[in-house]
């Protein structure tokens, strides 16, 4: 059975997770009423992971819906996505970053994705009926040095259409290296081990322009022989793997377990690259957002565990007007922040400090540089 095959049968419907779960009326009602606005897709291999004995399992909590998914607190676009987009399926919002929104289909849908608005919904932000216009774009804008293939999950595409990115990207002259944005060597690694014409087509290109995957786990009971073969095979032609981590309560918002995560990463040869702050997203805000205060003293913890290597990754929000590292604490409950990346040239590298509460999970105004 390939991969799209297995696609086939994921669990997409409240009747199919009642073998597990055997939710009482009312429970099977909300949840109903969930997956009309937020739908479930999950792999079976995914879904092998979770210890059905215990309640706050990790996958479980990342690929289960809830019934606090209700709670529509917060916002559908956290980071200003709307404002960068010049065509549909194609964002500029750093000048040397061109972002390709190639598909709105994940192998499965995460339960705190910041994309809940269109991924497995709409297909309007979808670069699918621009593709031309948009690589006319990328090729006609010399500023733009690299390129991010993202969804939805990137590899969800077809290998045709993947090859197809690729071939044309690849000679564009002035792009540095591509990356492809892809959970699946978490939720379905046989996708990429199994698949020698999709192995054979990264390598080819990779030959012509530097190919990066940039992918997500996001606790270590994600590390499996399965998903170490996946970045094994990756590995083995060339391509580096780059990790981003959620930090995400209730699954990984502890020392220990995130320090393990990312020692066992390095260990596999995936470099950690960014460890995010959950965004403000309607329908995940209040469930997985940890406190900027209490998220510090975790993502420092972890760091302190590493080994030079394993160090090398920033703890960072993705803010409307750039992507921000979070520095640390000072005196007067203030923290320090620093912009990693900016959208405007007046706050880039500006280091800036901003009084936090207790629970204080982001950032909703940016001091004004000129103040």
């Amino acid at each position: 059975m390939n991969w799209s095959e297995q696609l086939r049968h994921n669990i997409t419907t409240v009747d199919e997770l009642q073998d597990y779960l055997h939710y009482n009326e009312d429970e099977y009602l909300k949840m109903q009423r969930i997956l009309k606005h937020f739908p479930m897709s999950i792999t079976q291999y995914y879904l092998s992971l979770i210890d059905w004995e215990d309640e706050s399992d990790p996958i479980r909590r990342m690929c289960i819906p809830s019934v606090h998914e209700i709670d529509l607190d917060g916002q559908f676009d956290t980071s200003g996505e709307s404002s960068n987009t010049v065509m549909e399926g194609l964002q500029h919002k750093y000048s040397e970053t061109a972002l390709i929104l190639s598909t709105n289909r994940c192998a499965t849908y995460c339960r705190h994705c910041f994309r809940k608005r269109l991924v497995g919904l709409s297909e309007e932000e979808i670069a699918s009926r621009y593709l031309d216009q948009i690589l006319e774009y990328i090729e006609s804008h010399k500023e733009i040095s690299n390129v991010l293939i993202s969804g939805g999950d990137a590899l969800l595409n077809s290998n045709m259409l993947l090859k197809r990115y690729l071939e044309q990207l690849s000679h564009i002259e002035h792009l540095d290296f591509i990356r492809i944005g892809t959970r699946t060597p978490v939720v379905l690694p046989m996708r990429i081990y199994k698949d020698e014409e999709f192995l054979g087509i990264l390598k080819h290109y990779n030959k012509r322009k530097q190919i990066y995957i940039v992918t997500h786990f996001n606790h270590p009971k994600e590390i499996t022989p399965q998903s170490t073969a996946a970045v094994a095979a990756l590995l083995k032609i060339g391509i580096p793997v780059r990790n981003q981590t959620v930090l995400l309560k209730g699954v990984n918002d502890a020392s220990l377990i995130l320090g393990t995560l990312l020692k066992e990463l390095t260990a596999i040869g995936v470099l950690p690259y960014y460890v995010f702050q959950c965004r403000p997203v309607t329908g995940v805000k209040n469930q997985f957002q940890v406190p900027l205060e209490k998220g510090y003293a975790i993502v420092e913890a972890a760091k302190n565990m590493q080994n030079g290597i394993g160090k090398n990754f920033r703890y960072v929000l993705s803010h409307e007007t750039g992507k921000i590292e979070i520095l640390g604490p000072t005196a007067n409950n203030r923290m320090i922040f620093k912009y990693h990346q900016a959208k405007y040239n007046k706050d880039s590298g500006r280091i800036f400090t901003c009084r936090l509460t207790k629970q204080q999970c982001w950032l909703n105004e940016i001091p004004d540089p000129n103040s």
